[in-house]
């Protein structure tokens, strides 16, 4: 269902596994000038629930980052690690109403199979006890629109598995948090880079066995330093300039094909790059290469 009618709610969702970088900066660019274009809510939500993963001191930096480039969002920011009550009361009552289920089956194991897990773990009586959590997924969604890339249509291989929503270290897996969280949020339209477009089907398959709402989505193509290389944290991307963001403003701006802004005190770059925000101009790229 489309939430066109709604107030616009949009999100930017980085994980505090480093400093920002300008991958990060189009990303957060990129959804923050469509929710101020659409007179909406701009939203920030650290995804800290996978420590490994996690850098002391980033969330703040993040924040601190965001800040100085004129980059305010509206209303508190929310961390996902205050949340894990609420997602295990979820994992509770999937499990209850024999919509999820233990699973023992290593990547080994599911290379064995093909590289697609085939639900075994979910055939067998009596049920387990321990183990990952996976969701019994009935929606199966392999389809949907994206508002830059257009049809987007993924493997039914893919789209059919039923995919983890508890790890087995116990930790809770991003297609379990990011749903619960979109719908607490009442998010109506999610911006980000195209790592994720293909498992946006996982994502609205969720909601559609959680009777949530699916939002809008509109993905961005990825900086890359070469095919398939996106800037990153974990590939030690250089962190952007808190004491000048005027140029990296700019930069992101011609990234995403919009016009520049003149350089000024950020918050004024940031209203006129909002007003003349248009979708039309993103290319329609999975990735752009561009020099570190």
């Amino acid at each position: 269902m489309s939430l066109n009618s709604s107030p616009y709610i949009g999100r930017f969702a980085p994980s505090p596994s480093g400093p920002l970088h300008f991958g990060s900066l189009i990303a957060a660019l990129g959804s923050y000038l469509r929710a101020k274009q659409q007179q909406g809510k701009w939203l920030v939500r650290i995804e800290d629930i996978d420590p490994p993963r996690e850098v002391a001191g980033a969330s703040s930096d993040i924040l601190t980052t965001l800040e100085a480039y004129g980059l305010h969002w509206d209303d508190t920011e929310l961390f996902q690690s205050h949340r894990l009550d609420i997602y295990q009361q979820h994992i509770e009552q999937l499990l209850k109403e024999d919509l999820s289920y233990f699973c023992h089956c290593t990547r080994k194991k599911i290379q064995q199979m093909g590289g697609v897990y085939d639900s075994r773990c979910g055939q067998l009586r009596p049920r387990l006890t321990q183990g990952a959590v996976r969701i019994r997924n009935s929606a199966q969604v392999e389809h949907f629109t994206d508002l830059v890339m257009g049809s987007v249509t993924v493997k039914h291989s893919f789209a059919a598995e039923d995919f983890i929503i508890k790890r087995s270290d116990g930790l809770y897996a991003y297609q379990l948090a990011v749903v619960l969280d979109d719908a607490f949020q009442q998010i109506t339209e999610i911006v980000r880079g195209c790592d994720l477009l293909e498992t946006s089907c996982r994502q609205i398959s969720m909601n559609n066995i959680l009777g949530f709402n699916s939002p809008n989505w509109l993905h961005l193509p990825l900086a890359c330093t070469k095919p398939g290389f996106k800037l990153s944290k974990q590939n030690y991307a250089n962190a952007i300039d808190r004491k000048r963001p005027q140029a990296s403003i700019n930069a992101a701006l011609r990234f995403l094909g919009q016009q520049q802004v003149d350089i000024d005190d950020v918050d004024v770059m940031l209203k006129q790059a909002a007003e003349q925000f248009a979708i039309s101009q993103i290319p329609q790229l999975s990735e752009i290469l561009i020099e570190q």
